[in-house]
C-alpha cells in the first residue's frame, strides 16, 4: 500500500459537540461581530449569537424537538442561518440544510428522506415550503422574520436559553446535507458532530485562519463548503463573517472594499469574473490575503489570470460533502498552478489503479481515496451506496482521477464519477434522465455534461423519441426547467435514433461527450 501521509502537522480533536467547539469563545468575544448581513449592514455579536444560539434552542426542546430529530433548515445566507444551525445541534437535533432554489418536488423528495419534522425557511421560499411539506412528517414552518399565512415566526419559538449541550454522542449525526455522492440520485450525507469539528480544526489550522480576518459569504451556507470553511471555520476562530444572499458581482466588490475582507471563499465562476470583469477595477481589493476557490475544479491558466491581476494569491482546495468537505487544500504561500494542494492534517491520500486496484505511485494518475477523521458515517437509509464509496477500512473512494507530485500536491484530472459540476452545485444526470423518461414523447433518454467557460459545465440531453411523436427542444428543457433547480437545467438537446450503451445497458457516456467534441 503506497499512501500519501499529510506534510502538514497533525491536529487535535476535542472530544466535544459540535455547538460547544465552535461558539466556545463567543462570550468572551462579546461585542465583536461574528456576523454581518451585506446588504444591510446588520450586525450580529458574538454575544447576540451565543444567546440566540441558546435560546432558540430552549425554545426547540419546549415545543418537542427531542435528540435525533431532524429539523430542516431552507434559507440564503443570513446571520440567522448560524443560529438555526447551532440550536438546533444545541438541542442534540440534526439539521438538513436546503437548497433555497429547489422546487417542491425535490423539497419533497428531501424532506421525506430526512425524515425532518420540522422546516425553517424564510418568506420567499415559503410557497415552495408549503407544497414540498405534503405527506412528510412536517408539522410546522418557522419563518426567519414575522410570521405569515399558516407559518409562525422563529423568534416566536425563543424561550429559556440552554445553558448545556443535550447529552449526545460526538458520533451521532449533526448535519445531514445532500449529495449525489458518486453517482445517482441525491442522498442524505451524515455527518458527525466529530467529522465536523475534525474538519474545522484540519481546515483552519493548514489555511492559518485567524481572529482578526474578515471573511466575505457569498458562497451558500446550504453547500457544505460555506457551512463549513465559511460558517463553522470563520466562528471557531473567531473572524466576522459578512453574509450575502446571492451573488451580485457590484455588491461582491463594494463589500470586499467596505469591511476590508482578508480572504474571500469564491467558486471558478466567480474568478472568471475577478479575472475578467471591467468592474473590478473601480474597487479596492488591497486588504484580500487570498481568494481561495473550492466546489469545482479551478485551471491554472484562470488562476493565474485573476491573481496577476489582483495582486493576491488566488488557490484551490479539494474535497467533497462526504468528506466535511476538505481533504486538500493550498496552505498560504504554498501555490502551485493547477493543484489543489497538499493533504489536509490527520488525513492520508492514496491513488489507485481503478481497473487493478493496484496502489500507484507518484505522478501516476488513478482514483483519489481519502480517510480521516471527517469522513462521512454513511449515507441515510443506503447501505449499498455507502458500501459503494466506503470501504472497511475507512477509505472513501471519491470516484475522481488524479496524481500526487513529488511535493505531495495533489493534481485533480477528470471523474471516473457520473456527476456533473455546475457553477460547483452537483447534477446527476440518473436523475435528468428519469424525468425525460415520464414526458410521453420520449423512448430513451441518456444526459453528460458539456464544458463552460462560466459554470465549468452544463447538462446536455440526447433523447430518442417514440415512433410518431414529435417535440421541439425548447418544449422539453421548458419541461424539465418546470421541475428542477435551475442549475439542473438542460442546456442543450441532440435528438437521436439511439442510446449507445454497452452490453450489460449501460449508458456509454464517454461516447456521448466525445460526440460534443466533434
Amino acid at each position: 500500500m503506497f499512501v500519501h501521509e499529510s506534510p502538514l502537522p497533525s491536529v487535535e480533536i476535542p472530544n466535544v459537540a459540535l455547538t460547544e467547539y465552535i461558539l466556545a469563545n463567543a462570550k468572551e468575544l462579546g461585542d465583536k461581530p461574528a456576523l454581518i448581513d451585506g446588504p444591510t449592514d446588520r450586525v450580529l455579536t458574538y454575544a447576540e449569537l451565543d444567546d440566540q444560539v441558546r435560546r432558540l434552542a430552549g425554545g426547540l426542546i419546549a415545543h418537542g424537538v427531542k435528540p435525533g430529530d431532524v429539523v430542516a433548515l431552507m434559507a440564503p445566507n443570513v446571520p440567522e442561518y448560524a443560529v438555526v444551525f447551532h440550536a438546533v445541534a444545541l438541542a442534540g437535533g440534526a439539521i438538513t440544510t436546503i437548497n433555497g432554489t429547489y422546487t417542491e418536488r425535490e423539497v419533497h423528495h428531501q424532506l421525506v428522506d430526512s425524515g425532518a419534522k420540522l422546516l425553517v425557511t424564510v418568506e420567499p421560499f415559503l410557497e415552495v415550503a408549503q407544497a414540498g411539506i405534503v405527506d412528510s412528517k412536517v408539522a410546522t414552518i418557522l419563518l426567519i422574520g414575522a410570521a405569515a399565512g399558516n407559518a409562525e415566526s422563529l423568534a416566536s419559538w425563543f424561550g429559556e436559553p440552554l445553558q448545556t449541550q443535550v447529552e449526545v454522542s460526538v458520533d451521532s449525526i449533526a448535519a445531514l446535507p445532500y449529495s449525489s455522492g458518486t453517482t445517482g440520485l441525491s442522498k442524505g450525507v451524515m455527518l458527525t458532530h466529530r467529522n465536523l469539528i475534525a474538519n474545522v480544526a484540519q481546515t483552519s489550522a493548514a489555511a492559518e485562519m485567524r481572529s482578526d480576518e474578515v471573511f466575505l459569504a457569498v458562497l451558500p451556507f446550504f453547500h457544505i463548503y460555506g457551512m463549513q470553511v465559511l460558517m463553522n471555520c470563520g466562528l471557531q476562530v473567531g473572524a466576522t463573517v459578512v453574509t450575502m444572499p446571492r451573488f451580485d458581482l457590484e455588491e461582491f466588490l463594494a463589500l470586499h472594499q467596505q469591511y476590508g475582507v482578508t480572504r474571500s471563499f469564491v467558486a471558478p465562476p466567480i474568478v472568471v469574473a475577478l479575472a475578467k470583469h471591467p468592474l473590478v477595477d473601480q474597487y479596492d481589493l488591497s486588504t484580500v490575503e487570498q481568494f481561495f476557490s473550492g466546489a469545482a475544479p479551478l485551471s491554472a491558466e484562470l488562476a493565474i489570470e485573476a491573481g496577476d491581476r489582483l495582486g493576491s494569491e488566488v488557490v484551490q482546495g479539494y474535497g467533497m460533502t462526504e468528506l466535511s468537505p476538505v481533504s486538500h487544500l493550498t496552505v498560504p504561500g504554498g501555490f502551485k498552478p493547477g493543484s489543489v494542494g497538499v493533504t489536509a492534517p490527520s488525513t492520508s491520500t492514496r491513488i489507485v489503479d481503478p481497473e487493478s486496484g493496484d496502489d500507484l505511485g507518484i505522478d501516476s494518475d488513478g482514483e483519489i481515496w481519502v480517510r480521516g477523521p471527517q469522513v462521512m458515517a454513511g449515507y441515510l437509509n443506503n447501505e449499498t451506496a455507502t458500501r459503494e464509496c466506503l470501504d472497511a477500512d475507512g477509505w472513501l473512494h471519491t470516484g475522481d482521477i488524479g496524481h500526487v507530485d513529488s511535493d505531495g500536491h495533489l493534481f485533480v484530472v477528470d471523474r471516473l464519477k457520473e456527476l456533473i459540476k455546475v457553477k460547483g452545485f452537483q447534477v446527476a444526470p440518473a436523475e435528468l434522465e428519469a424525468l425525460l423518461l415520464t414526458h410521453p414523447a420520449i423512448a430513451d433518454a441518456a444526459v453528460v455534461g458539456r464544458s463552460d467557460e462560466r459554470a465549468g459545465e452544463v447538462p446536455v440531453a440526447f433523447v430518442v423519441l417514440k415512433p410518431g411523436q414529435e417535440v421541439s427542444e425548447a418544449d422539453l428543457q421548458e419541461f424539465v426547467a418546470s421541475q428542477v433547480a435551475h442549475y439542473k437545467q438542460i442546456d442543450a438537446i441532440t435528438f437521436t435514433d439511439a442510446i449507445p450503451k454497452s452490453a450489460s445497458g449501460k449508458i456509454l457516456r464517454r461516447l456521448l461527450r466525445d460526440s460534443l467534441a466533434l
